[in-house]
C-alpha cells in the first residue's frame, strides 16, 4: 500500500502563518484609519513646507560663506532638512495619546482579552499608519524642498536601501518610546506631565530643530549611545545625506536596531508590570 503524504503544515509554522495575517490586517486597518483624515493632512503637509522654508533659510545662513558646517554643506543641509520634515510624521514624534486614553477610560481591559499582545496590535497599527504617511506626508516636503533649493542626491548605490531600513527602524523604535510614555497612566492616570516632557526633549534631542552634529564631540557619543533619542531621526537623515563613510552609516544603524530591540523589550516588560496592578472601575 502507497502512503500517506501529509499536506498540513507544522503546528508550528502554521502558528507563524496566522501571526504574519493578523499583523497584517492590524497593520491594514492602521493604514485605512489614518487615511480617512485627509483634510488633516492636507494641513499637515502645508504645516510641514511652511517650516521647511524656516528650517532651511536658517541653517542656510549658518553655513555663511565658508560653504561647510559641522561637516554638511548646504545640499546637505537643504536635504536634512526637508527630508526631516516629512520623516516627522512618519515616524509621529507627538500625538498619539490613544493607549494612555484608554487605560484612564478602562477600555485597555479589551486590548487584554484579546489573543494579541497589546505591544504588537499597536505596533501593528502604527506601521499602517507610517505607510499612509510615508505617502501623504513624505513625498510633498521632498517634492517641494528641490523646487526651491539645491538639494543631496546620495552617490552611493547602498545609501538608499540602508536609508529604507534606517527610517523603518526609526519608526518602531519611535513608537516603543510613546508607548512607555502611555503606559505611565497605568500609574500615574494623567499623563500630561510625561508627553509635555517628552515633547520637548525629544525635539531637542532627535535632530529635529538643528543637527546634533553641531553640538561639541564630546557630547554626541553620549547621545547616540546613551539615549535613543538620535536614532528617532539624526541618524536616518544623517545617513541620506552622507556625511559619513558606509562603515559608519552601517554603525549608526546597528545602534538604532539595538535600541529598538531594547525599547521594545521594555514596553513587553513594563505591560506585564502595569497588568498585575490594572484596576478597571466597575469591573
Amino acid at each position: 500500500m502507497g502512503s500517506l503524504t501529509a499536506t498540513v503544515a507544522p503546528p508550528a509554522a502554521s502558528n507563524v502563518i496566522l501571526w504574519f495575517r493578523t499583523f497584517r490586517a492590524i497593520a491594514g486597518s492602521g493604514f485605512r484609519r489614518y487615511s480617512t483624515y485627509r483634510q488633516a493632512a492636507v494641513a499637515g503637509v502645508v504645516t510641514n513646507c511652511v517650516f521647511g522654508f524656516l528650517r532651511c533659510y536658517v541653517l542656510l545662513a549658518a553655513v555663511g560663506a565658508a560653504g561647510t558646517v559641522a561637516g554638511y554643506d548646504r545640499a546637505q543641509l537643504a536635504t536634512f532638512v526637508w527630508m526631516g520634515q516629512g520623516l516627522l510624521a512618519v515616524i509621529l514624534l507627538w500625538g498619539w495619546t490613544d493607549l494612555a486614553d484608554r487605560i484612564r477610560t478602562g477600555e485597555v481591559a479589551a486590548d487584554l482579552l484579546r489573543p494579541v499582545h497589546p505591544v504588537t496590535s499597536y505596533l501593528a497599527a502604527d506601521l499602517g499608519r507610517a505607510g499612509y504617511a510615508a505617502l501623504a506626508r513624505l513625498l510633498p516636503p521632498v517634492l517641494v524642498g528641490p523646487l526651491f533649493f539645491p538639494v543631496h542626491v546620495p552617490q552611493r548605490w547602498a545609501t538608499w536601501p540602508l536609508f529604507v531600513l534606517s527610517a523603518l527602524v526609526a519608526v518602531v523604535l519611535c513608537f516603543g518610546c510613546r508607548y512607555l510614555v502611555n503606559a505611565t497612566a497605568y500609574w500615574l492616570h494623567d499623563v500630561r506631565g510625561p508627553v509635555i516632557l517628552w515633547t520637548l526633549v525629544s525635539g531637542v534631542l532627535t535632530g529635529l530643530y538643528f543637527p546634533l552634529r553641531f553640538l561639541p564631540e564630546w557630547l554626541q557619543p553620549l547621545l547616540w549611545l546613551g539615549t535613543p533619542f538620535p536614532s528617532l531621526l539624526q541618524t536616518p537623515l544623517d545617513v541620506l545625506v552622507e556625511r559619513d563613510p558606509t562603515g559608519t552609516q552601517l554603525a549608526l544603524v546597528a545602534v538604532q536596531l539595538g535600541w529598538a530591540v531594547l525599547v521594545l523589550a521594555t514596553c513587553r516588560l513594563v505591560q506585564r508590570r502595569a497588568e498585575r496592578r490594572l484596576v478597571v472601575q466597575g469591573g
